[in-house]
């Protein structure tokens, strides 16, 4: 395998904000942000629906594009929907943010998830409208990638495996975020067993100690830790992504009450580094 390249994923350049503060907007100018993610060596970077709607009102989304390709910012996701199963006047208009702003940006995916909630053991309400979601990033030259998440409706990997499955669109496909698979209690053989590779659209690397602390909602918010700097086998989840195949860049998602303390380019570096780290490791 080459050199990876590394996606800042929204939350770990955001700054001193995070899911579920009372404004998700990050304090940090949006041309400023992606700078100095191109000053620390990342190649790609995403922005969450609330930092999309500031871009929008202000510089527009193609200035935002257009100096992102002068720093080589080449990767480019937008997020987060959820209640995309539900009636369109509760999700719409956040979908329909997403899809101007993935036009625009070139995006390579959308994220979305669910709602929380206990998993449910029936995702059959859920295939026509993902399908939906498909085709409509689909004919953007986009593709749609659900995070499944412990504390959400769909929960697991292998669940969001089936459901891809059922659903049977090219533009469909996961997001696999380490906190959610050691957290969602899956082993990386069961991930290796269970995940067909070609519904991988994107990865997110994170670590984080075994307690739990708070709800599964505030430990995945505060808690998570550098790269190699937790107690999760982030080398052994690396290897297992690369023995199953993967070929895609790889998000870091460091989202923590010590990041958002951080200078941006202090808490840049220390992510990228640590992503390097564990590279590293799994090379040895």
């Amino acid at each position: 395998m080459g050199t990876p390249k590394f996606i800042a994923s929204c939350w770990t350049s955001g700054g001193n904000v995070g899911p579920g503060f009372d404004s998700e907007v990050s304090p940090i100018d949006p041309i400023d942000r992606i700078e100095a993610i191109a000053a620390t060596g990342w190649t790609g970077f995403g922005l969450p629906a609330a930092d999309l709607k500031v871009v929008e009102e202000t510089i527009g989304f193609k200035s935002l594009y257009e100096r992102a390709q002068e720093l080589g910012l080449n990767h480019i996701e937008v997020e987060f929907a959820t209640d995309w199963w539900l009636d369109d006047s509760q999700w719409r208009e956040t979908w329909e943010l997403l899809i101007r702003a993935a036009t625009t940006l070139n995006a390579k995916m959308i994220k979305v998830g669910s709602a929380f909630g206990e998993p449910v053991t029936d995702f059959t309400p859920f295939i026509a409208p993902y399908r939906r979601l498909a085709q409509e990033a689909e004919a953007i030259g986009s593709k749609v990638a659900l995070e499944p998440i412990p504390f959400c409706l769909l929960g697991t990997v292998s669940q969001g495996a089936d459901l891809m499955a059922a659903v049977d669109h090219p533009a469909a496909g996961l997001v696999v975020d380490y906190w959610h698979i050691f957290r969602g209690n899956t082993s990386l053989e069961e991930l290796e067993r269970r995940v067909p590779i070609e519904y991988v659209f994107g990865i997110e690397l994170t670590d984080a100690r075994n307690e739990i602390v708070g709800t599964l909602f505030e430990d995945t918010r505060d808690n998570r830790t550098l790269l190699c700097q937790g107690e999760q086998d982030v080398v052994g989840f690396i290897k297992t992504m690369q023995r199953m195949g993967y070929k895609g860049d790889w998000g870091v998602e460091i989202l923590s009450a010590e990041q958002r303390s951080k200078p941006l380019l202090e808490g840049l570096q220390d992510a990228i580094d640590s992503a390097r780290k564990a590279f590293e490791l799994a090379s040895n």
